[in-house]
């Protein structure tokens, strides 16, 4: 039996598209914006791409779906109940599509991540081998069923309950378990470390499959948390037939009109590591280092639309964090800089901040009274906390930072990152800022005050 199923993952977003042929024709599923990579991997593997199938209307991502199908003259197929206002070849449960004389893909309902998901069961001569199940069945998890909104949460979440069974209940135990979510994707209602999975393994382990309706439902409900703010935007560009992203260089800005676009009000994000950002910057930079959840965090805390400027030490970095904001939806920089930060403040020079441990912070606590701002999650912050800190998401904090209590700020997270993106929006308003660049874990062995919720 001839096939191969290729991973085309995209960690920073949490996602995994899939090119799956048989040794001459090939189609995809869930393609990110970025088609060039697919494109590649197909010429590598010297196959044709016939077909590319969506299984739902993406809320995280904008799709390549479209812009492959034009790019090869291949099928898009797309749920014919999807409001889309572009060609597509409409499918609906139960349809059989044929791609070259092996592979025979099935569309199954599956809704629950969304009204009019699909997922698609591979047949590979006359045996079922694989489903691709987008963001539905997980590994060890199912995607969110609250992405549409309150008023429909609680008719997803029993759909994605009965979908899971559905999926379980048609195919082998055999069959391997594709999904589009689930790899630190904020679409994933649970996370879990596995990268490949079966229909047998996720009877045995998946909470939709192992526990009783109500208790899944109660336990998925509780868990589920906020999500990034330009998912508003993702599925109206998807229903609309986004072309590939524009990904030729931004021009370059100089120390003055650098200067000039911060007094605008635009943003000018510093994408060098929190190290170094915090040794020295130009002032009113904002830190997104390329070392995390870059676009993720950028994208859901700068104002939709605000012009965007891009700083880092090499071009290729620049090329990098535009690949990124691309597939959210962010095409084109206002502008770029590279090389050395004291060129980019000019004659002004460039201004800093200390980096510190949760020890110095129990240190400094018996010298001088600060602020301690914690800009977890609800959950992270629910399930402990450093007594007497003030608690402000980070996603909610460019709203809030007149909440921030007067004084000295030490600013912490999970680990440091967004910490340092924290720490960076409150130093461009003038405060006297501290970032914590250390593991939570540590915050009770250094002698703070942690309080847990009981086991």
């Amino acid at each position: 039996m001839v096939f191969r199923v290729l991973p085309v993952d995209t960690p920073t977003l949490g996602d995994r598209s899939y090119l799956v042929h048989d040794g001459t024709s090939a189609f995809v599923v869930d393609p990110q914006r970025d088609i060039d990579r697919v494109l590649d991997l197909a010429a590598a593997e010297g196959v044709t791409i016939t077909h590319v199938f969506e299984t739902h209307i993406h809320n995280d991502y904008v799709t390549g779906g479209h812009a492959l199908a034009r790019a090869t003259g291949a099928a898009y197929h797309v749920n014919a109940d999807d409001p889309v206002t572009f060609d597509r070849v409409p499918v609906r449960d139960g349809d059989v599509v044929a791609v070259g004389d092996l592979l025979r893909v099935r569309a199954i309902a599956t809704p629950g991540h969304t009204f009019t998901h699909l997922s698609y069961a591979l047949r590979v001569a006359g045996v079922q081998v694989a489903v691709f199940s987008g963001g539905s069945l997980l590994y060890g998890a199912v995607g969110r069923p609250d992405l549409l909104g309150p008023a429909h949460t609680h008719d997803l979440v029993h759909h994605q309950y009965r979908s899971a069974h559905r999926l379980a209940g048609d195919l082998p135990d055999s069959a391997g378990v594709y999904p589009t979510h689930g790899f630190g994707s904020f679409c994933s209602a649970g996370q879990s470390d596995a990268t490949a999975s079966t229909i047998g393994a996720e009877k045995r382990t998946n909470p939709a499959l192992t526990k009783a309706e109500r208790t899944f439902v109660d336990d998925l409900l509780a868990g589920l948390d906020a999500w990034p703010a330009y998912y508003a935007h993702m599925a109206p560009a998807n229903s609309a037939g986004p072309a590939a992203p524009d990904l030729s260089q931004p021009e370059r800005a100089d120390a003055e009109q650098l200067r000039k676009r911060l007094a605008g009000g635009e943003w000018v994000v510093d994408l060098r590591h929190r190290v170094a950002f915090a040794a020295g910057h130009v002032a009113g930079t904002l830190n997104f280092g390329l070392d995390g959840s870059f676009a993720t965090y950028l994208g859901w805390l700068v104002p939709w639309g605000t012009p965007l400027t891009l700083l880092a030490e090499t071009p290729d970095q620049v090329a990098e964090a535009q690949r990124e904001l691309a597939r959210i939806g962010i095409d084109r920089p206002a502008a770029q800089a590279t090389g050395d930060p004291a060129g980019w403040a000019g004659d002004h020079g460039l201004e800093s901040f200390p980096r510190a441990t949760f020890g110095d912070l129990a240190q400094v606590r018996h010298h001088r009274p600060v602020v301690i701002l914690d800009v977890r999650r609800h959950l992270e912050h629910a399930e402990a906390r450093i007594d007497g800190a003030v608690h402000i998401p980070l996603h909610d904090l460019p709203a809030r930072l007149g909440d921030v209590p007067e004084g000295e700020v030490w600013v912490h997270c999970a680990a440091g990152y967004r910490a340092s993106i924290a720490a960076s929006l409150l130093a461009a308003g003038g405060r006297q800022v501290v970032a914590v660049d250390d593991d939570f874990t540590a915050a009770a062995g250094a002698g703070l005050p942690v309080s847990r919720v009981a086991a």
